[in-house]
């Protein structure tokens, strides 16, 4: 007995111990797979310009070791490859299918290109797929019907094709809570049947693609989803109100921009509503662009009080306000605009005091406007235009402190401008054009300085003249006192607004010379003065030289050299004496410099500051940086003459000027006259940041001066000016920009601005990144420049936005946004300033360097943003704005012209791509500082050293001949 039971333990022993050491191997084993299956990947990569896979050719690095390599430590399997935002550019390899261990692949954010490989079916144990952000084409293939566990799937923001994979919906995982296919050209219906069901699904987002046919019913079993975007598509059928109110954790549901109907044959939105009022979580609501038909009905006060925006734009809604939307008092966005709506605008609107925005235009309502519209302290826009409101304008409205734009144009209504409106001291858009208002400009409105787009008070029935205070209107760039009864002279004074670039003074009875300071603006391109009753001779000057008759006419007494007009009789001068003058000089000389020089002198070494003041932190700095005097700064600017003004801002004037040493230099002057902020801590923040950052694509100090009477930077004057002179040249100069030369600086701006966000000292948010605020060196390098409202952070990684409380630092709310047509949609209440606000703003400029489109011109002209604009004709109707900016780009020499235009037609649409991305109306959404940087720089690599190139068959060949 005992040898047999010997004998039973030994054996079970050995096998035992032959399992362990079999399935010790099999695990080297298939660890060493899951490493030749990496370096196969590896092959496939052509570009890593950051060299993320440097160490994956190390032989002493274990492969759990290799960057963006996850690892299972008590198998040493593979389970996680993460790529995110790594630059990397090849085809994704059919070998990751070998890594049968694998529960996160993210490659997103990358230049991956081709198409996906159908082998990734046969990672069973796959969670999260990410392949966003890339270049991928083609269709989806089909192979989510073995990827039971996906709980996470995200292709948006390629380039795909094809109908939607129905495995994604049925004998697919069931456990799936994110899907996004946003923002490609997936085509067809979506493939979704009532017995496949999707349980766990939260976020499904399918928009800006080309899907036709009605959202699928069986969506209804998916009863936890929470935010479901289904924009920009052609989706048709009535309003999913059967689907909706079985969703009651939904928070945000975007419809807008297809082809929804409501109940009853389009008449009645009761249904859709009433549905809704079981969504007590929902946030946001927006059906634009629809042609909605019926009536707003009682049932929208019964949604949930927790409801932020609404947007109902561009529909065929009538009847009535309904007064129960007052209920709604935690809303901040109100759209209703582009619809049939009638009636009066509630007077009891105060109630909702968290608005911000207010859009009730082009509609058909009546009455007056209502006073209490000055009690809703956070409003930053009121738009009432369009519509047939009488009655004069509230002088409440005065009270609204955020107030950044008021349209009131195309109404009836009457009385005098408000003298009150001059308080809004935020104030950047003022509209009160064709309506019936008389009466003379006030002073107070005229001398609004926060003005930054436009002004515009024509076809009404002013009076009187052109008040002198418009002169202090330093950043408006359209003014439009068109079609009134003014009368009397042009002050010179006009000619302070020096960022004015449209002026229409035509169908008035304005008389006299024409200043010749008007000429002189320097990015005036319209003047329009035709039918008045000016006289003398036509200034040759600036925007005079380039008139046309029509822009002139009506003048009987007006003559000059342009064709059509009148002659002017030039009437020889009498030669005057020059003995008087001579000896004048010969006796006062002599005098002068005897005793008034040595006064001169010293009253100015009384007066005048000299350098950093007395501050104490600058006064440790006189080492650190060259002593210039106040005498010095006024010797190299002439005087500060205007002839030496090369721009202003919020806070002053900038001079260029040359010190004794040839230095050519730019003197930023601060002026504490103008409207804002305190003005000593605007300039103590930019001191901050300008010592405080260094890095390439920053402007950097030379030295600043400052007293309690007078405060400047000394800089570095850049020879090539402003980025926003190179793309709006006062004339054509042929300094244009190559679309190499616009890339590199998009790739310098990012860079500039990630350095910032994450790699500074202090952390920095610059508040109000735009072309004027980007200066270019002697090799076309972009420094980003003008802190002045940038705010600093604490912490690190650029995500944390908390404002250091302190009084050197301190900013006002209004201040924090930026510049119009810049800012991001969440400043709306001036809320605190964010990284993603940045991003916004880069976003803006990315389109606004493709389109060639002023973001306040498209605001000014087709009433949308610059992005709303381009993403309506994302991604299928970008031809003619590819073509132009093709053209605008010249050819390089080096490059046949066949494969140039391919180049750069692929990098312009990467940067629509990019820049459509930065300005996603959710902040979470839009990418940080680093990855765009990261991008810019491989398209900046791409575009001086190509590689292959995917092109889209959308676009076809340009012809640069002409």
């Amino acid at each position: 007995m005992g040898l047999r039971r010997f004998l039973e333990r030994t054996s079970i022993f050995l096998v035992v111990m032959f399992l362990y050491v079999s399935g010790e191997d099999n695990i080297v084993v298939r660890t060493k797979n899951d490493q030749i299956s990496l370096l196969s990947f590896m092959k496939d990569i052509v570009s890593d310009p950051e060299h993320v896979l440097e160490n994956w050719n190390s032989s002493g690095l274990h492969v759990c070791n290799w960057t963006g390599v996850g690892c299972n430590l008590a198998r040493n399997r593979v389970i996680q490859l993460d790529l995110n935002g790594r630059s990397l550019g090849g085809i994704i390899s059919l070998s990751l299918a070998n890594l049968s261990s694998l529960v996160v692949l993210d490659l997103s954010k990358n230049f991956f290109s081709g198409w996906i490989p159908g082998e990734l079916h046969q990672l069973f144990k796959l969670k999260q797929l990410s392949l966003s952000s890339n270049l991928l084409e083609g269709d989806v293939p089909g192979i989510f019907s073995s990827l039971h566990r996906l709980v996470y799937l995200d292709l948006a923001s390629n380039r795909f094709t094809g109908q939607l994979p129905a495995s994604l919906f049925c004998n697919g995982s069931s456990m799936l809570e994110y899907i996004d296919l946003s923002n490609n050209s997936f085509s067809g219906v979506i493939p979704w049947r009532r017995r496949c069901q999707l349980t766990e699904l939260k976020y499904f987002l399918l928009w800006s693609n080309r899907l036709v046919g009605q959202i699928p019913r069986a969506l209804s079993n998916s009863t936890k989803l929470e935010w479901l975007d289904v924009e920009a598509n052609l989706l048709t059928g009535d309003l999913p109100s059967d689907i909706l109110d079985k969703m009651p954790k939904l928070q945000y549901l975007y419809l807008s921009d297809n082809n929804f109907a409501s109940a009853n044959g389009n008449t009645d939105l009761n249904p859709f509503f009433s549905s809704l009022t079981k969504c007590s979580n929902l946030q946001e609501l927006d059906l634009a662009g629809n042609k909605l038909g019926g009536e707003v009905p009682d049932t929208i006060g019964h949604l949930s009080t927790r409801l932020l925006q609404i947007n109902l734009e561009d529909n065929l809604i009538y009847g009535s306000i309904p007064r129960t939307i007052l209920s709604l008092v935690n809303l901040t966005l109100l759209n209703m605009s582009s619809n049939l709506l009638n009636g009066s605008i509630p007077s009891e609107m105060f109630k909702m005091r968290k608005l911000e925005r207010v859009y009730l235009s082009n509609n058909l309502l009546s009455g007056e406007i209502p006073s209490h519209f000055g009690d809703i302290s956070h409003l930053g826009l009121l738009d009432l235009s369009q519509n047939r409101l009488v009655g004069s304008i509230p002088d409440t409205i005065s009270n609204l402190s955020q107030l950044r734009k008021l349209l009131l144009y195309d109404n009836q209504l009457s009385g005098t401008i408000p003298p009150s409106l001059g308080k809004c001291n935020n104030l950047e858009i003022l509209d009160l054009s064709n309506n019936r208002i008389s009466g003379e400009i006030p002073n107070e409105v005229a001398g609004l300085g926060s003005l930054k787009l436009y002004l515009n008070l024509s076809r009404n029935f002013l009076e009187g003249s052109i008040p002198l205070q418009m002169g202090q209107m330093v950043m408006v760039q359209a003014i439009d006192l068109s079609s009134n009864n003014l009368s009397g002279e042009i002050s010179a004074q006009l000619g302070s607004c020096i960022a004015l670039e449209y002026l229409n003074l035509s169908s008035n009875r304005l008389q006299g010379q024409l200043p010749t300071q008007i000429g002189n603006l320097p990015y005036l391109e319209v003047l329009d003065i035709s039918y008045n009753n000016f006289s003398g001779t036509l200034p040759k000057e600036g925007v005079f030289e380039s008139m046309t008759l029509d822009s002139l006419q009506g003048n009987t007494g007006l003559c000059g050299q342009i064709s059509g007009m009148p002659s002017c009789f030039i009437k020889k001068k009498k030669r005057r004496s020059i003995i008087v003058p001579v000896i004048l000089t010969l006796l006062t000389t002599p005098i002068l410099c005897l005793f008034g020089y040595p006064l001169v002198l010293k009253i100015r070494a009384r007066r005048l500051p000299g350098i950093f003041g007395e501050d104490e932190e600058e006064e440790k700095g006189r080492s650190k940086y060259p002593r210039i005097s106040y005498r010095q700064l006024h010797q190299a600017t002439g005087g500060f003459n205007s002839s030496s003004l090369i721009g202003s801002g919020t806070f002053g004037h900038v001079y260029k000027g040359a010190l004794r040493d040839d230095t050519r230099i730019a003197v930023k002057v601060l002026d504490s006259t103008m409207g804002g902020e305190i003005p000593g801590a605007s300039f103590k923040r930019e001191c901050q940041v300008l010592k405080r950052t260094r890095h390439r694509n920053l402007m950097r100090i030379i030295t600043a001066c400052s007293k309690p009477d007078f405060k400047a930077l000394v800089l570095p004057l850049m020879s090539n000016g402003s980025l926003e002179s190179r793309l709006y040249p006062v004339q054509d100069s042929g300094q244009g920009l190559s679309l190499v030369q616009l890339v590199r600086i998009c790739s310098n701006i990012a860079e500039g601005v990630a350095y910032l966000h994450h790699d500074s000292p202090i952390r920095v948010i610059h508040c109000d990144l735009k072309p004027s605020n980007i200066l270019l060196d002697d090799d076309m390098n972009a420094l980003v420049s003008d802190f002045g409202i940038a705010t600093l952070v604490k912490g690190g990684g650029g995500q944390n936005t908390t404002v250091f409380d302190s009084s050197t630092f301190s900013s006002t709310a209004g201040l924090l946004c930026g510049s119009v047509g810049y800012i991001a949609p969440e400043y709306g209440l001036g809320g605190i300033s964010s990284t993603q606000g940045d991003v916004y703003s880069y976003g803006v400029l990315l389109l606004e360097i493709i389109t060639g489109k002023r973001p306040t011109n498209v605001l000014f002209h087709e009433g949308s943003s610059l992005h709303q604009w381009v993403k309506s004709r994302h991604p299928h109707n970008l031809q003619l704005i590819v073509r132009e900016a093709l053209l605008k780009s010249p050819m390089p020499s080096n490059i046949n012209s066949v494969s140039s235009n391919k180049i750069r037609l692929d990098v312009i649409i990467e940067m629509i791509d990019l820049g459509l991305l930065c300005t996603q109306y959710t902040p979470s959404m839009r990418p940080s500082m680093i990855d765009i940087a990261h991008k810019m720089g491989w398209l900046k690599e791409h575009i001086s050293n190509p590689p292959f190139l995917i092109i889209d068959e959308d676009f076809p060949e340009i012809d640069n001949s002409g």
